[in-house]
């Protein structure tokens, strides 16, 4: 177990280092990642994740945008974060004060399952105004059946007992993260795996997850995809076992302005496996001029 990630030490070969910034925000210590020029990209990570998550599609954006992603409050290096926080309007609200520190106005918004849901709720909250928003494997919806009746329960559960937390920070290892990303559907390289073992074998970052998924109620995210105004575009993976693929058909027909894209051969992970093939559609996405007509559907295809 890390006795609380430190970026001097557990951060000397964090993935586009150089990148690294610190950002006091909303009562939050920030690790925020930045690099590129251009029109404003905003990057979410979802549940569990950090910025690392986007590791591989940042340098492919920043030729062309000037790129940024954080760590979520309780997640990875950004530390501070209140249980009020962790939840869906108080993360809206953190990510809102650290955007408004760094003078900020993203153009383009991208999130990753609930890095959409965030953005989705700044969107509505009226705390970001971009231009067209892109989710990849948007977790919108309520997971349904015994799962999801058992889901919520267990996770404020285990966020209440600390003790409990860091004792399953204890059992992390190589091959428990291996089962855990292969559950997902997606299939990381071995540098990915060592640092979602590093983040999970982190109390800190172990409970924000936990605490996070105990807090969030997303019963009002279908009306606000039917009050959503902006282009958005659905990217589904057909492999991902974490949220499924008829999310996103599900999603877009709420939304006036939609697309979706499928990704055949991914996973819930999809950007980390193809990061380039996810910068390309994000990127393709950011120089549309034309508005998206209702409702169209693009069939899986390699870009």
């Amino acid at each position: 177990m890390t006795a609380g990630l430190r970026f001097d030490r557990d951060g000397k070969d964090w993935p586009n280092r150089e990148a690294s910034h610190f950002i006091k925000a909303d009562g939050l210590q920030w690790h925020v990642q930045r690099m590129g020029a251009g029109r404003p990209l905003l990057l979410i990570h979802g549940t569990g994740a950090s910025s690392h998550s986007w590791r591989d599609v940042m340098p492919r954006l920043a030729s062309e945008f000037d790129v940024i992603a954080p760590d979520l409050p309780g997640h990875g290096f950004t530390r501070g974060a209140t249980r009020s926080q962790l939840s869906l309007p108080g993360m809206a609200k953190a990510l809102h004060a650290l955007l408004q520190a760094m003078n900020v106005m993203p153009e383009i918004v991208v999130g990753h399952s609930a890095g959409a849901v965030i953005l989705l709720a700044m969107i509505d909250r009226k705390l970001i105004a971009p231009q067209s928003m892109i989710s990849f494997n948007g977790a919108f919806f309520p997971i349904a059946g015994p799962v999801g009746h058992l889901f919520s329960p267990l996770a404020k559960m285990l966020a209440s007992f600390g003790a409990l937390t860091g004792l399953f920070s204890h059992f992390v290892d190589r091959k428990s993260v291996e089962r855990l990303l292969a559950s997902t559907g997606s299939q990381i390289d071995s540098r990915g795996l060592a640092l979602y073992e590093r983040l999970f074998s982190d109390e800190a970052h172990l409970s924000g997850t936990l605490t996070m998924m105990a807090e969030w109620d997303l019963r009002d995210c279908p009306a606000m995809l039917k009050r959503l105004t902006i282009p958005i575009v659905f990217v589904k993976a057909l492999r991902d076992k974490t949220i499924p693929p008829h999310t996103a058909d599900d999603a877009a027909a709420l939304v006036k302005q939609s697309r979706v894209i499928a990704m055949p051969d991914l996973g819930h992970l999809a950007h980390e496996e193809h990061p380039q093939e996810a910068a390309t559609l994000i990127a393709q996405t950011a120089d549309e001029t034309e508005i998206l007509t209702p409702h169209t559907r693009h069939r899986g295809r390699r870009l």
